[in-house]
């Protein structure tokens, strides 16, 4: 083998001890796999990538794993069967019925998701604490490992105050190397439409909002990108699955809207972030 050969190789070698593996976490593995995930969250699995998702955001055993704003469930069917299997604790964030201004459709909503995930059989006991924009902390200070939020920092970006409030929650209510985990719809290259009104946002924009309230960006992932999404829809990102929006917000379904490009698209393009709590 001539020198420079042994020298590319001897580069791969280190190349590839300096990049540690991490091990398949079977319990991790078993609980996307479960009977308890139902078939439509179970179908999104090749655009959300729960598994690859989860490891990057370093999900460990005996973790307390915070949940904002989970609406369908789709990661409560993982997170609280795994916190139940490992000995961790789940906690999912639900209306704030402390806020006199939270309207009867949330109070309704949030007793439906309470009960829907109510089996401790299959998930767990399942800890709520109201979120909103007058909810008080996610929990006591420094107590939490991780906090996973999923595509919400739009709505939040669009609230005079309300983003600053809950980076600053979320950093309150973390341990001191805690995780942020945030997966976000992305506007970039494109710039980002005024007041986020389409639901993309760019990356320097949640990095941004993130440090500062305190966490440091530890990690990009490029795991649930999808290079496809053009992010110039009509009736922006919700027109893409899983939303498949046809009409302007608050009209009725065209049922003659071609949705067959939007479909070719699938879900849209994803920057996937780690921060940490520093201390």
């Amino acid at each position: 083998m001539s020198r420079l050969a042994l020298a590319a190789t001897a580069a791969v070698l280190a190349f590839v001890v300096a990049a540690p593996v991490q091990a398949a976490d079977a319990q991790l593995q078993a609980a996307v796999a479960g009977a308890q995930r139902s078939d439509a969250h179970k179908a999104r699995d090749a655009a959300r990538h729960p598994v690859e998702t989860l490891t990057f955001w370093g999900l460990k055993p005996k973790q307390t794993v915070i949940e904002i704003s989970p609406g369908s469930g789709y990661w409560t069917e993982i997170l609280a069967p795994y916190a139940k299997a490992t000995g961790g604790t789940y906690v999912a964030t639900a209306a704030d019925l402390n806020n006199p201004n939270l309207s009867e459709g949330a109070k309704k909503a949030r007793a439906a998701f309470e009960a829907k995930y109510a089996d401790q059989s299959k998930y767990g006991p399942i800890t709520y604490v109201g979120f909103g924009p007058v909810s008080g902390p996610l929990g006591p200070a420094n107590s939490a490992d991780i906090v996973i939020t999923a595509r919400n920092v739009h709505n939040w970006a669009t609230q005079p105050g309300l983003l600053d409030k809950v980076m600053k929650d979320f950093h309150a209510v973390l341990k001191p190397g805690g995780v942020l985990a945030v997966e976000e719809h992305r506007k970039d290259p494109k710039p980002e439409a005024p007041n986020w009104r389409d639901g993309y946002m760019s990356e320097a924009t949640v990095i941004a909002a993130a440090e500062k309230a305190g966490f440091k960006l530890a990690a990009k992932s490029e795991i649930n990108a999808n290079p496809k999404d053009t992010k110039d829809h009509p009736f922006g990102v919700w027109t893409l699955p899983p939303v498949r929006q046809t009409a302007p917000s608050g009209q009725p379904a065209d049922p003659n809207f071609d949705r067959t490009k939007y479909d070719a698209i699938g879900e849209s393009d994803r920057m996937t972030l780690r921060f940490v709590k520093a201390g």
